[in-house]
Order: structure tokens, then sequence, then C-alpha cells
């Protein structure tokens, strides 16, 4: 399993277990069907995301092409989400969980393995 890490966050991060979805079945599936999620999921390439059929509430954050942070946003199941232009990854995890990781506008995302 891929990880990622910030660099926002001060010493030596801690790295966030990370789902890859790479395929377009993949990227369909996304978090549906789950009752949660250990980590995050990336989204690659992608620029939207709906939470249409979703059972919780989630964080995404729009990533550009050199993996900065465009916007973080909470979306609660039932959302349609606006495509991002400059986006071509979207980041996913349960509410609440950008803000504990550091991750917000401007911060940079580094995947490793995976």
């Amino acid at each position: 399993m891929a990880t990622f890490t910030t660099d926002t966050t001060r010493g030596t991060p801690e790295p966030v277990p990370l789902e890859l979805a790479a395929t377009a079945r993949a990227r369909r599936r996304g978090l549906l069907g789950r009752s949660g999620i250990e980590g995050a999921l990336l989204l690659t390439p992608a620029n939207s995301v709906h939470t249409l059929g979703m059972r919780f509430a989630i964080d995404v954050a729009y990533l550009d092409r050199s993996s900065r942070v465009l916007a973080v946003r909470t979306m609660r199941p039932g959302r349609l989400g606006l495509p991002r232009p400059r986006a071509r990854q979207v980041l996913e995890a349960e509410a609440g969980a950008m803000r504990r990781w550091g991750v917000r506008r401007g911060t940079r995302i580094t995947v490793q393995g995976g």
C-alpha cells in the first residue's frame, strides 16, 4: 500500500495510508459502498467527485499537476462537486481528516510507494 505525506508537517511527517484509484473502474467506484476508510483515496486523473450514494461525509482535496492542493472541501452524502479545471488529482478521506493531517490550500502532497 502507498502512503502520503505533506510539506506542512513539522519534523518527520507521519505517513498516511493511501489507496490509489488509477483505473477508470476504480475511480468510478471510489468510496461508494464503504462505511469508512483508513487513510485516504487518491483518484488520478480526476478533477471532480460526487457523494451520491455515499454513507459518510468526506473531505476532498483537489490537486494540481505538481500535487499542490488547490482547494479542500467537506462534502456531505448526496452532493455533486463542481469540476476544478486546474485539478489533475483528487484526494478523498473521511470528514475532518484533512485538517488533522495539515492538508490545506497550498500544501504539497508527496506519495510514496504504490
